[in-house]
């Protein structure tokens, strides 16, 4: 769904720059310390049962799709929980990076948002974090995961929740990867997660100057290790970029 300058001026700004400075974003009380934090874990000595895509079964209206690559290595695969965007789907932002994720042999795991956005970008950590949660305890019973290459990224909206989730569960994703953010929404930080942000230089919806071009500074002041790539193009997903993205995930 497109955001509107005068939506994006009126949520972004305010969100972000209470991020920066340190704050509670959404009230002047501090959030609660658990309100953003997942609890499900990779587990050892599981056999991977899934095959191929398919759906996890967890919600009749709104599920999560889960897709292995087409070529698996033996062992753990590296996981990516990727975030659509507003008004988007799980099996919709899969389209953006399949073919990377083939190239990587990463898993990915993308669930739909409760709701046409996720909970805290227009409220507060809530429904779409227990369902996360889940979907993760799911795929940690049928998927033999490397625990220390769980990811999570999104676009646009995704991108501004994966970042926001991803760093209050630093000690779960090791990386988070961002395709044109809007901004983060704070909450208490857990470990030192590396970033990838992308933008596309022509964005009309999240405009590069006031989005990445803040929150990419302003993650490295705080002791992140942030990779920026900028890219000629307007609010999308090259496939170069995709690619670019998944590679850095992956690294060791």
């Amino acid at each position: 769904m497109p955001m509107t300058r005068r939506r994006f001026g009126s949520v972004a700004i305010g969100a972000f720059a209470s991020f920066a400075l340190g704050g509670a974003c959404r009230t002047t009380e501090s959030a609660p310390r658990d309100e953003a934090r997942l609890t499900a874990r990779p587990r050892e000595n599981i056999k991977t049962t899934a095959t191929a895509t398919s759906t996890l079964g967890l919600n009749r209206d709104r599920d999560a799709t889960l897709r292995l690559p087409a070529t698996s290595a033996d062992g753990p695969l590296p996981l990516l929980v990727l975030l659509h965007g507003a008004g988007g789907t799980g099996e919709g932002v899969i389209r953006r990076v399949g073919p990377a994720a083939d190239e990587t042999g990463v898993a990915i795991l993308a669930p739909d948002s409760r709701d046409g956005t996720w909970d805290a970008i227009r409220g507060s950590f809530g429904r779409d974090v227990r369902f996360l949660d889940q979907a993760l305890q799911r795929v940690f019973e049928i998927v033999s995961i490397d625990a220390t290459r769980v990811a999570v990224g999104g676009f646009s909206d995704g991108a501004t929740y994966a970042l926001s989730v991803g760093l209050a569960n630093g000690d779960l994703f090791r990386r988070i990867v961002a395709f044109s953010p809007g901004f983060i929404v704070d909450a208490p930080r857990q470990g030192t997660p590396k970033v990838f942000v992308s933008h596309g230089t022509a964005d009309p919806i999240l405009p590069i100057d006031q989005t990445s071009l803040i929150i990419v500074p302003t993650l490295r002041r705080r002791g992140y290790d942030v990779t920026f790539r900028e890219f000629d193009g307007r609010h999308e997903v090259p496939p170069a970029i995709a690619s670019e993205g998944l590679r850095w995930m992956v690294a060791a």
